[in-house]
């Protein structure tokens, strides 16, 4: 009994339970990483060397880089142009709970809604045979294919994106937007300060960071996206998601090596971006705290 009672007594430790959680990041995070980073730098037969990294100086490595930095800055840019418009809306705005609340359930989904699912319903409904396209074809002869607009191109790519895009914006800036005290817009007004001013020179840069940061996540998001764009037009988009998924099947290149090399190119881009937004996020909670 005695020794029963002093079993009891011990105390338990705190991080147990996160072993769960290190153990997947372990196995499904770190591992593969480290994995990555090794292979690059290593030949077939174990040796170490450079030419992998050197041979991501390609015209066609170069190129395929360039376009995915190019759409995942678009599609950030724009994501977070619309979504804090909308966020601010919804908590500024003074719309009803029963807007608001859909709104923010609906990012919550749509935020995760994305590879096959979601290129198969872009191509269903404003594909060269989508719904949309053959209505505004058939109602009011426009044709979209006219006016340059082409889904499996790089801009529409940046569209597709858009989807989960935005509402991550949402989910991420209404918090920090929720943060602005009622007391700042008072005194602001006491001070006889107008909404512009308030917004120009308290608001803004506070939700700056915030801002920014979200910026530099979506730009995360959209570079890591593979399923979306291989989906949506296949290897005919030359971005490099879409090439190292090429390369992983063997279609092209033929470089192990290499393959490893592009994919420590795109850890280091996305962990430079999650860098600067973990920053960021960090210098904007001391302010809405």
């Amino acid at each position: 009994m005695a020794a029963r009672r002093h079993f009891s007594s011990l105390p338990t430790p705190r991080w147990l339970g996160l072993v769960p959680f290190f153990l997947f990041a372990f196995l499904f995070l770190i591992l593969p990483a480290l994995t990555i980073v090794i292979g690059a730098f290593r030949t077939p037969d174990g040796s170490v060397t450079l030419e992998n990294i050197l041979g991501l100086n390609t015209r066609t490595i170069r190129n395929a880089y360039w376009v995915s930095i190019r759409v995942s800055l678009w599609s950030a840019l724009i994501g977070c142009a619309i979504g804090f418009a909308m966020a601010a809306a919804a908590v500024l705005g003074g719309l009803p709970r029963q807007i608001r609340s859909p709104l923010l359930t609906f990012s919550g989904v749509a935020s995760n809604f994305a590879g096959v699912p979601l290129a198969f319903a872009f191509i269903a409904t404003i594909g060269p045979a989508g719904l949309i396209t053959l209505w505004l074809r058939t109602e009011f002869g426009i044709n979209l294919r006219a006016y340059g607009f082409n889904l499996f191109s790089t801009t529409g790519l940046i569209l597709t994106y858009l989807f989960f895009q935005v509402p991550l914006m949402i989910l991420i800036i209404t918090p920090a937007i929720e943060g602005l005290r009622r007391e700042w817009r008072e005194a602001a007004a006491t001070l006889g300060a107008t909404g512009w001013q308030y917004w120009r020179m308290i608001a803004l840069p506070i939700l700056l960071p915030s801002f920014l940061g979200t910026f530099a996540l979506l730009f995360a998001n959209s570079f890591g996206a593979v399923a979306t764009a291989f989906a949506l037009a296949g290897p005919q988009l030359n971005i490099a998601p879409i090439l190292l998924f090429s390369q992983i099947r063997g279609d092209v290149l033929g470089n192990p090596g290499l393959g490893y090399a592009l994919a420590f190119g795109m850890i280091v881009i996305t962990g430079l971006a999650n860098a600067i937004y973990l920053w960021l996020r960090a210098r904007s909670e001391r302010w809405l705290k």
